[in-house]
């Protein structure tokens, strides 16, 4: 059965589940919960404690769940109530738990809130979303052509998906703000009922047997739309603690908040070990790297490794003791790391492990993203083949702005979230043994190369490589207490670092890129067991100390060679 303890998370490592490409149980092509509940032996079998669970609720489905139209139903597409419960059981029997994926900042446009809301300025619930006048003036036109009649918008803030952040409603002659689509109109936390009412439902899902809550763009509850703030706004920090109070904080439940504007003093804030407000944190610092500074994710950028060497680091150094770390390279939003990073071609293998151990070493809980366990892929689709709404807006707004066809293609099959959302590689059958069906969005190509299949027969694959690095953290308490120091920081290739505490030491030892690098000071490696390593032939200290002869004699008292994204890690206790 799944247990917890205070600060159980520290140890766990979460699976990420986007639910409608992970497994179809009845043959339309889009996955559901009892699919997911028939592949609870793999994910037991990988070894990961937690399922993150991507929306699920009611919803119309404009940005893929995160358009949430009642968040105590299941929609119909994923299952029923009955199925989730079902799944927090089954889960539970397996020693698993289930983090559900809630929007607090904003709902669909057809939740019965927002419909009751547009009626009348009188409607008791009219205040639960953020409306504002327009400004007088020439009015704005309308599709047609015409003036439509309505004022001007309010200011001059702009959707995250393109086009303005305020719609026109004439049934009340006011504007909604919308950070996201127009179908996603954002809350009011300024009302005490809109946050009562969010209280009870989280309470709902904690009475249903949830481990806790993954809560989506939660750092940008507290807006101020006339001061143009939408993130980190004056009230923020207030809001989370009294729901921290209200709903999970009565338990040791997981929480993780998305904050894509969080630095390391937010983040002290957010995960605080007196456990006011979240145990964790994603922030994104690190994944910002590979873009033109100033610009926007498409517009790409080398990324700069010394760089991101001091990203980590500073979290690592900032967090140890005074907070807490999530780890990630992956999930719904972002494209596949070793596709984005790393080399997908002849050394994915290779490649995909060094990734994981270069992460899971550090302190933190470590996100898998369904996929990631099998070094998967990004896709190069056509354009009729992606369905994100996201990228689709992309399309057509960079179209307008004049960037030709071929480059705004380019940036899609980098950063599209649809990399991401490729159905799971489950086997060499059709459809990668997906679904029965045709998928909502097409299978990546190669799945008859790269499946879960395969890899689980493999010794030497990408899926047990993981489940080592799980069985690691578990049976190795400096993976969770251990401090941490980067060694060899203006190394062009190497991203190495040792963990200490009183009584061990871990080294993790990574080459980030496809060239064998020269490595200096072999007496980091003194008295320290290799516990992994991401070559077959490299489970054992004869065969490394074999490889170290290949050097000249006048280097090797001095330099250690590693291959081509290969990963060490070892072990002192």
């Amino acid at each position: 059965m799944f247990k917890v303890e205070k600060n159980w998370w520290k140890k766990a490592v979460i699976y990420q589940i986007y639910p409608r490409s992970f497994q179809d149980s009845n043959g339309d092509g889009i996955g559901d919960l009892q699919g997911i509940i028939g592949r609870l032996p793999y994910l037991e079998e990988l070894g990961i404690n937690c399922i993150w669970l991507s929306p699920v609720c009611r919803s119309p489905q404009d940005d893929n769940g995160y358009d949430i139209s009642d968040y105590q139903d299941i929609d119909p597409m994923f299952g029923s109530l009955e199925d989730m419960e079902q799944l927090i059981r089954e889960a539970a029997k397996r020693g698993i738990g289930i983090l559900i994926d809630l929007v607090l900042n904003h709902t669909s446009d057809e939740h019965r809130w927002f419909l009751e809301a547009k009626k009348s300025k009188d409607n008791p619930y009219h205040d639960y979303y953020v409306w504002r006048d327009g400004v007088p003036g020439d009015g704005r036109w309308d599709v047609s052509g015409g003036l439509d009649g309505s004022p001007a918008v309010p200011n001059d803030m702009k959707s995250v998906f393109g086009g303005s952040a305020w719609e026109w409603v004439p049934e009340v002659g006011q504007y909604y703000f919308h950070q996201f689509s127009v179908k996603q109109p954002d809350l009011n936390w300024e009302n005490e009922k809109v946050r009562q009412e969010l209280y009870r439902m989280i309470n709902w899902w904690l009475d249903k047997g949830a481990t806790g809550f993954r809560l989506d763009v939660i750092d940008q509850i507290a807006k101020d739309p006339e001061r143009k703030i939408t993130c980190n706004g004056p009230r923020l920090h207030e809001f989370i603690r009294e729901m921290n109070r209200e709903t999970f904080g009565r338990g040791y439940f997981l929480t993780v908040g998305e904050a894509w504007g969080a630095d390391t003093e937010r983040a002290k804030l957010y995960s605080n070990p007196d456990g006011s407000e979240f145990s964790m944190v994603f922030q994104f610092e690190h994944i910002g790297l590979d873009q033109i500074p100033g610009k926007e994710k498409w517009d790409l950028a080398p990324l700069p490794f010394l760089k991101l060497k001091e990203v980590l680091e500073k979290w690592q150094l900032e967090l140890y003791g005074k907070g807490w770390n999530s780890l990630f390279w992956n999930n719904h939003d972002l494209p596949r790391i070793v596709s984005r990073w790393g080399d997908d071609g002849e050394y994915r293998v290779e490649c995909a492990k060094m990734l994981a151990a270069l992460l899971h070493g550090m302190q933190g809980t470590p996100f898998i993203y369904q996929g990631e366990e099998l070094g998967m892929t990004n896709v190069s689709f056509e354009l009729e083949d992606y369905r994100d709404i996201e990228t689709l807006h992309l399309y057509r707004d960079r179209k307008a702005a004049g960037y030709s066809h071929d480059t705004i293609m380019e940036s899609i099959h980098a950063k599209s979230r649809d990399n991401a959302r490729t159905p799971m590689q489950w086997d060499d059958s059709a459809n990668a043994g997906f679904t029965q069906g045709v998928p909502w969005i097409r299978v990546n190509p190669n799945y008859r190369e790269i499946n879960a299949a395969n890899q689980r027969e493999e010794e030497h694959s990408v899926f047990h490589f993981y489940q080592k690095l799980i069985q690691m953290r578990k049976q190795y308490p400096v993976f969770a207490e251990g401090n941490f120091r980067l060694l060899h920081r203006e190394h062009p290739q190497i991203f190495a670092y040792l963990r200490e505490t009183d009584t061990e030491k871990l080294l993790v030892i990574c080459n980030f890129y496809g060239q064998e690098t020269k490595y200096p000071n072999p007496e980091e490696w003194e008295g320290k067991q290799l516990v992994l390593s991401n070559y077959e032939e490299n489970f054992s200290q004869a065969d490394f100390e074999k490889h170290m002869d290949k050097i000249s004699e006048k280097e090797h008292s001095t330099e250690n060679v590693l291959r081509p994204y290969e990963a060490r890690l070892y072990y002192m206790g």
